[in-house]
């Protein structure tokens, strides 16, 4: 069912690029236009009838009913004054940023119908050629309104992710930055932090543990160190309570101490299994 007639993305990468395929494959918006910085990506999207219209200038967002940033936080935050300057006052201006406090907080001062939004959704793999329509099928996407939130917008957004097959979630930005410190951040944190301790050599004799615990050090290295940075605070909470974890490990190794050992390793694995 149509929700908009204009559809602009800034950011047509995998999320970005996924976002329009599933709006295209949905039918909610007459036009989908895509707006990316490199031309192979804007040809990409064409190719892939991902976005109607592709280009690399922010002035085809004017006559936009609805705006999605799909861009890392430092992206979207330079962005935004520009846009204020192109699209109509009663736009309705979204994002998938992984972090929320800081863009919600400028965001909000520029746009007057701004939704904060981050959708749990992706791979460790990049661009829009591996975006998929059904991203965000059963996906848990999370809305962060504030007080000055626009009902009317947030609406709209809440009907958007819906209709894309997300579960929805509420969270205002600073918890949001919080938790998700502790289950993304901080996994992608050791993932490269864990193939960066071992020696190259060494790699020929892993099997199938390593791989599984190191697949999000395959993702994309700049993109990463923009989102972390965003949340640096909250980052380096995380990582000094993993620290502390680090630390009961070494004292019982260094001791000897069995039993010490399998309680750590047995309370993780039950709340693993809880989790799972």
């Amino acid at each position: 069912m149509r929700t908009f007639k204009k559809v602009t993305i800034i950011g047509t990468g995998l999320i970005g690029g996924s976002i329009a395929l599933g709006i295209k494959r949905k039918g909610l918006a007459a036009q989908v236009v895509g707006i990316s910085r490199s031309r192979k990506t804007a040809s990409l999207a064409r190719k892939m009838r991902a976005v109607d219209l592709s280009s690399r200038s922010l002035t085809a967002a004017k006559g936009s009913e609805l705006v999605i940033f799909a861009a890392p936080p430092a992206v979207i935050l330079k962005l935004a004054p520009r846009l204020s300057k192109i699209i109509g006052r009663d736009c309705i201006v979204t994002d998938a940023a992984s972090t929320k406090e800081e863009i919600v907080n400028k965001l909000g001062g520029i746009f007057k119908n701004f939704v904060g939004a981050h959708p749990l959704a992706g791979s460790e793999k990049k661009g829009i050629n591996n975006a998929t329509a059904g991203m965000f099928e059963d996906a848990l996407c999370i809305l962060t309104p504030v007080p000055k939130t626009n009902p009317a917008a947030f609406s709209k957004v809440k009907k958007l992710w819906v209709s894309l097959g997300s579960r929805l979630a509420f969270l205002s930005p600073s918890l949001h930055d919080k938790i998700l410190s502790f289950v993304s951040h901080l996994p992608h944190i050791v993932s490269f932090s864990l193939m960066e301790s071992i020696p190259s050599q060494y790699l020929k004799f892993a099997a199938s543990g390593l791989k599984d615990a190191t697949r999000l050090a395959a993702s994309d290295p700049q993109l990463w160190q923009e989102i972390i940075l965003s949340n640096k605070d909250n980052a380096l909470s995380a990582i000094a309570i993993l620290e502390k974890s680090l630390s009961k490990v070494k004292s019982a190794l260094k001791k000897k101490d069995a039993v010490a050992l399998a309680r750590i390793f047995k309370s993780a694995s039950c709340k693993r299994e809880a989790w799972a």
